[in-house]
C-alpha cells in the first residue's frame, strides 16, 4: 500500500502537485510521501499521465503506488486545500488562466511568477513572498505562497541581518550551482558531457533572481535599492558548477563591525529559525545537501567581510522551503516531514 495514504495523525492536509515529473516535483513528492501529515491526493503530469510515480522517479519504488494523472479538470473534484505548482516560469500563470482552481484551496508556486509586488495577485488570490526567515508572520496567514528562487534564498538568508542594522553597502556576489538548478530538460550547458571537469559564469550581473533579493532586502534596508541598479547594490556573478545539486555563495562588503559582533549578530537574528544555522566555523557544500538547511559562516579581513552561505536548490531552494511553507500555513511545526539528514560522504 501507499505510504502516503496510511498516516493516523489528527490533522491530515490532502495535497496535489502539478509538474509532478520534473526535479522539484519529484523531489516534493519524496518529502510528502514521508510526511505524517499529508495525503497526495494527485500529482499531474502531461507527459507521464497513467505512469506510476516510481516508474518516473525510480527511487521511490515501494514508497508509493500513486499514479500520475494527466486531468487537470479534476483539481476540483480532489478535494485538496493545497497545491504545489512545480512548473517553469511563466508557466504557473499560465496554468491558472487555463484551469480555474477553486478559491478554497491554497497555491504554493515554486515559480517566480508571482514572487513580486508588482505582481504577485492573479484575480482574487494574492501571494506572499515564502521566506520564513522574513515574512513568518504573513506566511502564517497566507492562503497563497510564492516560493523564493534558490540562489534568491541563499543570497538573502546571507545579507538579511546586516540588511536589519542598514549595513548592506556595495555587495559583490558570486555563487555556484548545480545542474539540477536548470531544471530537467537537458540543454546544451546541462548535459554530463559538458558539465563534467567544467565551469561557467551566466547571466552576468543580471540574474532573475536581483530583482526579489532587492525587493526582500528593502524591507529591512529601506535606503537600500528596492530594484537592481547599475551602480552599487548587488553586483551578481553566477557560476555552472560541476556537481548535481547545491548552491555555494560568496558575498563580499565593507564593514566596520568586528568578527566577534558579527557572530552574534547573526546567531541573534536566527536564533529562532530552526533551518539557518551561523557557523564560526568555515563551512562546505556537503552539510547542507539533501537537507532544508542554509548554512552561513563570515570571514573578515581588515574592513571586508566575506559572507559565505550554502543551501540545496532542490530543498532549502525549492522543494522543502515549500513544505516549510507549507507547515506554517496550516498550523504544524514548521520542521515537520524536514528532519532530514545531509550527505556527509
Amino acid at each position: 500500500m501507499s505510504r502516503n495514504v496510511i498516516h493516523t495523525k489528527e490533522k491530515q492536509i490532502k495535497v496535489g502537485i502539478i509538474g509532478g515529473a520534473g526535479y522539484t516535483g519529484g523531489e516534493l513528492l519524496r518529502l510528502l510521501v514521508h510526511h505524517p501529515n499529508v495525503i497526495i491526493s494527485f500529482a499531474f503530469s502531461r507527459s507521464n499521465g497513467g505512469k506510476k510515480v516510481s516508474q518516473v522517479h525510480t527511487d521511490l519504488i515501494g514508497d508509493t503506488d500513486l499514479s500520475f494523472t494527466n486531468d487537470a479538470a479534476s483539481i476540483n473534484k480532489s478535494g485538496i486545500d493545497v497545491l504545489f505548482l512545480c512548473v517553469g516560469h511563466g508557466e504557473a500563470k499560465k496554468f491558472l488562466t487555463e484551469t480555474k482552481v477553486d478559491d478554497h484551496i491554497r497555491i504554493i508556486d515554486l515559480s517566480q511568477d508571482f514572487r513580486l509586488k508588482s505582481n504577485n495577485k492573479f484575480e482574487s488570490r494574492e501571494f506572499v513572498y515564502g521566506l520564513p526567515e522574513l515574512n513568518k508572520k504573513q506566511i502564517l496567514k497566507a492562503k497563497n505562497i510564492a516560493n523564493p528562487g534558490c540562489f534568491a534564498t541563499g543570497i538573502q538568508l546571507g545579507l538579511l541581518p546586516l540588511a536589519k542594522e542598514g549595513l548592506l553597502n556595495d555587495v559583490y556576489t558570486t555563487g555556484i550551482t548545480g545542474s539540477t538548478g536548470a531544471g530537467q530538460g537537458l540543454s546544451p550547458t546541462s548535459h554530463f558531457s559538458w558539465r563534467a571537469n567544467n565551469i561557467q559564469a551566466y547571466k552576468t550581473l543580471n540574474h532573475q533572481h536581483l530583482k526579489e533579493i532587492y525587493q526582500s532586502l528593502h524591507q529591512l534596508q529601506s535606503g537600500f535599492s528596492e530594484v537592481p541598479i547599475e551602480d552599487g547594490g548587488i553586483s551578481f556573478v553566477p557560476w555552472r558548477g560541476d556537481f548535481t545539486r547545491g548552491i555555494f555563495i560568496s558575498s563580499t562588503l565593507s564593514c566596520k563591525l568586528k568578527i566577534n559582533q558579527l557572530h552574534d549578530l547573526y546567531k541573534e537574528f536566527y536564533q529562532d529559525q530552526p533551518f539557518t544555522i551561523y557557523s564560526k566555523e568555515e563551512i562546505f557544500l556537503k552539510q547542507v545537501i539533501n537537507t532544508n538547511k542554509c548554512v552561513i559562516h563570515i570571514e573578515k579581513v581588515g574592513t571586508k567581510i566575506v559572507v559565505h552561505s550554502a543551501i540545496d536548490n532542490l530543498l532549502k531552494g525549492a522543494s522543502g522551503q515549500a513544505v516549510q511553507n507549507m507547515n506554517l500555513m496550516f498550523g504544524l511545526d514548521e520542521c515537520q516531514g524536514l528532519q532530514l539528514k545531509s550527505i556527509a560522504f
